[in-house]
């Protein structure tokens, strides 16, 4: 098809490392959609949004869980990509060439084949998961995922992720007070309840199927204890998170594509 590959003009610190499938195992762009990822609407999976994008770039923090939820989409649908890692204090956000594509200075961010843009890792998530079996077709089951999704990015993760950050990265160890890590411990432990109480019900957070909102929700649920927050407290999250990582496709949060 014609037009150029975009992602392939980079400034210094944003050459691209593909994705490639013997990464992947189990896709190459001419053969079938990957059973796990077809949606049941389309059993063929010709629905897919991405069926005519050749590659997307993902710029992503390899170490953060906001980032890894993108990944570990990507890798459930079984979708290529060209990868741009910035760890934390690496300057990739800092530099001119990426403030340009996103001025917020955030991670991550997805390229588009044609050059357009989605910043936040849950619009990320939405864009990619549109007609796959991971976003449900009804109105009302769909905003159930929107629903745990605004809650991970408002009671989850501004409590979870934050207190393991301070917890984890040198740049932060000045934080590492009782009365900055006190009130996240307690008020991850509520988010963690409200889980705990969804999950004793079902097995996923919306009903009986994956979807984003769990992709969503696992990405920092699953290094809670790097927060130290005490995991054996809520069996059902853990069972939910073993749930997620026996699915075919499955990546740790250390998987980049051509890491050794």
């Amino acid at each position: 098809r014609p037009g150029r590959k975009h992602g392939r003009a980079h400034g210094p610190g944003l050459r691209p490392r593909r994705a490639t499938h013997r990464e992947y195992g189990f896709l190459q762009l001419d053969r079938p959609i990957p059973a796990a990822a077809r949606s049941p609407r389309c059993p063929d999976g010709q629905d897919l949004p991405l069926k005519d994008i050749e590659m997307l770039t993902l710029y992503s923090m390899p170490s953060s869980g906001n980032s890894y939820k993108v990944r570990l989409l990507l890798a459930f649908l079984g979708t290529p990509y060209d990868h741009i890692g910035g760890e934390y204090g690496s300057g990739l956000t800092d530099s001119d060439a990426f403030r340009a594509l996103n001025p917020a200075g955030k991670l991550p961010l997805l390229k588009l084949e044609d050059g357009r843009l989605i910043a936040e890792s849950n619009a990320i998530l939405l864009y990619l998961a549109r007609g796959t079996r991971f976003l449900p077709d009804d109105a009302y089951e769909e905003a159930l995922c929107h629903q745990w999704m605004f809650f991970e990015q408002n009671s989850h993760e501004t409590s979870i992720a934050v207190r393991a950050a301070i917890l984890t990265y040198p740049q932060r160890a000045h934080l590492r007070t009782p009365d900055r890590l006190d009130p996240l411990l307690e008020s991850g432990n509520r988010a963690l309840s409200i889980m705990e109480a969804q999950l004793e019900k079902t097995p996923f957070l919306t009903g009986d199927a994956l979807t984003v909102a769990d992709i969503s929700l696992y990405g920092y649920t699953h290094s809670a204890e790097k927060g130290g927050f005490d995991m054996q407290r809520f069996p059902a999250v853990n069972a939910w998170l073993d749930r997620i990582a026996a699915e075919p496709g499955h990546v740790p949060l250390a998987f980049v594509p051509g890491a050794a």
